[in-house]
């Protein structure tokens, strides 16, 4: 006959007897098992005792997680959580290193049950825990270590709040900044299982970030609605006056939203760009922590870029929350911790609000970067990832400290950047087998073809340029492109907002037999005498110029990119036209991320796969868009 289903069988263990094969009614209480299994064993005081699970962390077995005993189940008597707790306590105050050590042992596997660490912890144990790591010297290493393994299993066992209290607690009590003298600036050498507890440590402290980073910005909340308007006021409001006064409602919102997209916000309500998790409301704290610890570098930050008109500013709040994601991606907030890691950043023990101080260095060296590429809002996603190699290479160095970090990431300028690219390109391609060399050489010509043609397409399609008067307006604009068989380029003024011309409607021609050469830069004659002003410096970077024959003159053909990136593919064109080669950057970085899949492709093995002459039809687009814009929150 069956047993009922709330009744399982098991065996229970204890030390130097006869397992007892049992029965556990499961609608039994645990109190009335407990005394069953102990007079069995004519064991007196079964208030003095508890059941673990005999594998995996022996977690101690309650009312609350009963149900997961199986049939077949393999538990064990043992002493109870308290009574052991004080036992093992007991013996890390023992004046015995080697009682100390054996308590360690012992405590260890059991600090990651939340019902023995909550004894621990009642017990003044983290105080004991932070007084052993403090007294630990070169002598006692291996009991220091043993500490550290038990505190971050502590750690590990606990709940986020619970977590949150106990971290506090030993911060409070300068631990964190005893084990950035003491141990990681010790003489010393760290042992590996030590490393492993601080990339733990380190871990659990940044995890606490994670509710933040996974929490919107509620558009309700009257307390987050006030941040933003405290970030906005830091920026733009004159101490002791109010933005707004004396306005009507509707132009008091107007005017607040016109200085959030200042601030650098896609929308004119900042709520919609916060939306976003990650980074969540983490972006939120980031950015009022740097308005609020850095004021002078903040309203530098942004006041030097919201009063830009050459396209070129860079925008803060967009800036701030995608350098918080690749923050959280390069810090692995949020990820469990690696049972083998040892990747730990010395200077997140060297002072608090780690993060915090990090991104206040991240988003001036953003700023930086920005004007060290000239870059514009197109090029936002490209500086971004010059700003995650820049801090990626100066984390991977260890810096003991924020002040290092900050020299180290600061001297890492776009121009290092690049070299560093090419110097791990010209080493990759060094260490490259012969017959890919071989291959590889062997596809430029074709490659560098395909890259041709696209360039001379692009001129086909026509651009929009502008015209710089005396007062550097940007009031005229005049419409360029290259004709289909390659041998006009047609062009003439246009009107703000209208449709692109058509060929022919465009009254001017340049034959490009005529052409002479291609200048850009301060070569060019539109550009040559503006002097040396800033504002002169952006225009150099978009110039360029056709010198053609007309008669028995030389003229010229001027032109003001619109961006960097149509800068680059029009001079390449030209070149292309020209008979020269085409040495951009653009054209530097299509060409290696052709020649990489394309020898990934030759180098696959494809017999008998066909490969179609054609690309795949594009599927039809969804049905609405509702899941990256949500047009159910208004703007203020």
């Amino acid at each position: 006959m069956a047993p009922p289903r709330n009744v399982v069988k098991i065996a229970i263990k204890m030390r130097d007897a006869i397992p007892q094969l049992i029965q556990l009614d499961q609608a039994k209480p645990l109190a009335a098992v407990l005394k069953e299994v102990c007079d069995a064993w004519s064991l007196t005081h079964s208030e003095r005792y508890a059941l673990q699970f005999a594998d995996g962390h022996r977690r101690y077995i309650t009312e609350n997680n009963r149900a997961e005993i199986k049939n077949g189940s393999i538990l064990c008597l043992s002493t109870a959580p308290d009574l052991e707790a004080e036992q093992l306590l007991g013996g890390l105050q023992s004046n015995s290193p080697e009682g100390r050590r054996e308590a360690l042992r012992r405590l260890v596997p059991l600090a990651s049950d939340m019902i023995f660490a909550r004894e621990v912890i009642s017990r003044n144990g983290l105080q004991i825990l932070g007084t052993i790591i403090e007294d630990g010297d070169e002598m006692n290493q291996q009991l220091q270590t043993k500490a550290m393994a038990l505190l971050t299993a502590l750690l590990q066992g606990a709940s986020p709040v619970e977590r949150k209290h106990m971290l506090d607690y030993l911060w409070q009590r300068n631990l964190r900044q005893f084990i950035y003298k003491n141990i990681i600036h010790s003489a010393a050498p760290m042992g590996d299982e030590m490393a492993h507890h601080l990339y733990v440590l380190q871990a659990l402290m940044l995890g606490l970030l994670e509710p933040r980073m996974r929490t919107p910005l509620d558009p309700y909340s009257q307390e987050q609605r006030e941040q933003l308007q405290v970030l906005r006021q830091a920026a733009f409001e004159v101490e002791g006056e109010s933005s707004g006064a004396g306005l009507s409602a509707d132009r008091r919102r107007s005017l607040c939203a016109r200085e959030f997209r200042k601030l650098g916000f896609s929308n004119s309500n900042p709520a919609q760009d916060l939306e976003r998790v990650p980074p969540g409301l983490l972006a939120l704290d980031n950015m009022l922590y740097f308005s609020r610890n850095a004021p002078s570098a903040y309203s530098r930050f942004v006041l030097e870029n919201s009063s830009r008109e050459d396209k070129h500013e860079c925008p803060f709040a967009r800036g701030s929350i995608q350098l918080t994601v690749l923050l959280c991606e390069l810090l692995r907030v949020g990820e469990p911790c690696s049972e083998t890691a040892q990747d730990f950043s010395p200077m997140f023990f060297g002072q608090d609000q780690s993060f915090h101080e990090l991104f206040c260095v991240g988003i001036q060296l953003l700023n930086k970067t920005w004007k060290e590429m000239r870059a514009t809002q197109e090029d936002f996603d490209k500086v971004m990832q010059v700003v995650r190699e820049q801090l990626a290479r100066t984390l991977a160095l260890k810096p003991t400290s924020l002040e290092l970090f900050r020299t180290k990431v600061n001297a890492l300028t776009y121009g290092e950047v690049l070299r560093l690219r090419q110097t791990e390109r010209l080493h990759q391609e060094g260490t490259l087998a012969p017959p890919i060399l071989e291959l590889r050489e062997k596809l430029k010509p074709e490659l560098m073809g395909l890259i041709r043609q696209q360039r001379l397409l692009r001129l086909c399609e026509g651009t929009l340029f502008r015209k710089i008067s005396s007062r550097r307006r940007q009031d005229k604009l005049w419409f360029c492109c290259l004709s289909p068989n390659h041998k006009l380029l047609q062009y003439g003024d246009m009107e703000e907002g209208a449709s692109p011309p058509t060929l022919e409607s465009l009254p001017e021609q340049l034959p490009v037999a005529d052409m002479r050469a291609l200048l850009t830069g301060k070569d060019c004659p539109h550009v040559r005498e503006k002097g040396s002003g800033k504002q002169n410096k952006d225009l150099y970077e978009l110039a360029f110029s056709i010198s053609y024959d007309r008669g028995e003159e030389e003229a010229y053909l001027n032109f003001i990119a619109p961006s960097k990136r149509e800068f680059y593919l029009w001079t390449d064109g030209l070149s292309a036209l020209l008979g020269s080669p085409m040495g951009s950057e653009q054209t530097r970085l299509d060409l290696e991320q052709l020649l990489t899949m394309e020898t990934k492709l030759r180098l696959l093995e494809l017999e008998n796969v066909p490969i179609p002459e054609r690309p795949p039809p594009v599927p039809p687009p969804p049905t609405n868009f509702n899941f990256c814009y949500d047009c159910s929150i208004a703007e203020p």
